[in-house]
């Protein structure tokens, strides 16, 4: 199935039923009264997240969507039928952004959560309603309300309390398939991840983390190299990013400057992200012996200025992974317990992701704006070319 993690739509609520004008009338009953009922309320439209969903495709090709209608009210005080709710499943980690104002409406972060994104509108009333004892016979009624109309903006964000981060060959696949049950891609070439993966990493019985593999930055990411930046966004639900350097790059490139170019990368996305609690991990270190290595980490340290602790592993090997997963899992059940204990921990970090999020949004946005201007821009250049063109007929 097609991974996509963006989907414009836009989503219309029913009318509410209009009140219905009606009076009584029966044989040897006078002056049988006004007895039109109340239209129905018309149907709202929800979002509802869904664990079983990891994808917007759905609704990458159907864009709008509209709740029923409420009925009409009709006679002897019947009130119409309300409109059915439209209920639109969505994968869990969906942000909704009203496209109109740019405002984020809500995130779905649990399974069966509901977010109304438009009201249905509200009934009308009928003439009995306005029946008094000096308004007997009353023909007014009132027409049932519009729904709200809204475009919206579907963001899918992966659900993961640790996200790796680094080149394209770098070993994050090879990680991920090392210490958990997923099986992404693996091979000797460039881009072998082309979609965010997630692994459940289980430490021992009941004690697990989610860790996510996204697609490898190269330089130059942030103005659209290799598959851009635009996958870096579901690292802003990540409470850890763990940055993944190939100590001995096939290619025979410097690891100090490849760690470089993707702190520079993050920075450049997000300056919030770039602030996140990040570790450094040192890869594929069986294939060095203990002086080279050591050498190694002296230069990434030195040019990133890198003040906590380095680990070094061997995915392939499985070499130290246990031990950095255990520690892995002791830092965020700290997190996840301050932010229990602590409400204000807990809206600090909402703060924190909706900020990394807007930054995200915002970039790329940005980048997408520039790419359309130059593509319009060769357009002209190619227009204005076939002017200049010089003709000569040979006969």
């Amino acid at each position: 199935m097609k991974f996509v993690d963006e989907a414009p739509i836009s989503v219309h609520a029913g009318k509410g039923g209009n009140g219905c004008l009606s009076f009584r009338r029966e044989k040897y009953i006078e002056r049988g009264g006004p007895d039109g009922g109340d239209g129905g309320d018309g149907g709202s439209v929800f979002l509802e997240a869904d664990e079983n969903l990891n994808t917007l495709i759905d609704y990458r090709y159907t864009r709008s969507y509209r709740a029923e209608n409420g009925e009409g009210g009709k006679g002897r005080n019947c009130t119409g039928a309300k409109g059915a709710d439209l209920v639109l499943p969505v994968p869990v980690g969906t942000s909704v952004i009203d496209l109109d104002t740019e405002e984020v409406i809500g995130d779905l972060t649990e399974h069966g959560q509901r977010l109304l994104v438009a009201q249905g509108g509200f009934h009308g009333l009928g003439n009995t309603r306005y029946k008094s004892s000096v308004n007997r016979a009353p023909r007014q009624t009132s027409p049932g309300s519009e729904g709200q109309s809204k475009n919206l903006k579907l963001e899918m964000k992966v659900l993961a309390d640790v996200g790796m981060l680094g080149l394209p060959n770098a070993g994050k696949s090879t990680f991920i398939r090392a210490v958990s049950a997923a099986q992404p891609k693996v091979a000797d070439y460039p881009f072998t991840t082309l979609v965010p993966s997630l692994g459940v990493v289980k430490v021992e019985k009941y004690r697990s983390f989610v860790v996510a593999d996204i697609p490898g930055l190269i330089e130059g990411a942030s103005e659209g190299a290799g598959l851009g930046i635009r996958f870096l966004k579901h690292l802003t639900r990540c409470r850890v990013l763990a940055h993944l350097v190939d100590v001995c790059p096939i290619d025979g490139s410097d690891p100090a400057e490849n760690a470089a170019s993707i702190v520079r990368e993050l920075e450049s996305f997000s300056a919030t992200l770039a602030q996140r609690e990040r570790w450094l991990i040192l890869n594929k270190t069986d294939l060095l012996d203990d002086a080279a290595l050591e050498e190694v980490k002296a230069r990434i340290v030195e040019r990133l200025n890198w003040q906590g602790k380095v680990y070094c592993i061997s995915a392939i090997a499985k070499v130290n992974t246990e031990a950095l997963c255990g520690d892995l899992l002791t830092y965020l059940e700290a997190c996840w317990e301050e932010e229990k204990e602590n409400p204000e921990a807990a809206e600090a970090e909402q703060t924190m992701q909706a900020q990394m999020q807007r930054e995200a949004r915002e970039r790329i946005d940005a980048l997408r704006e520039a790419k359309k201007a130059k593509r319009d821009q060769q357009d002209d250049d190619d227009d204005d070319d076939d002017y200049d063109v010089e003709v000569e007929y040979v006969h």
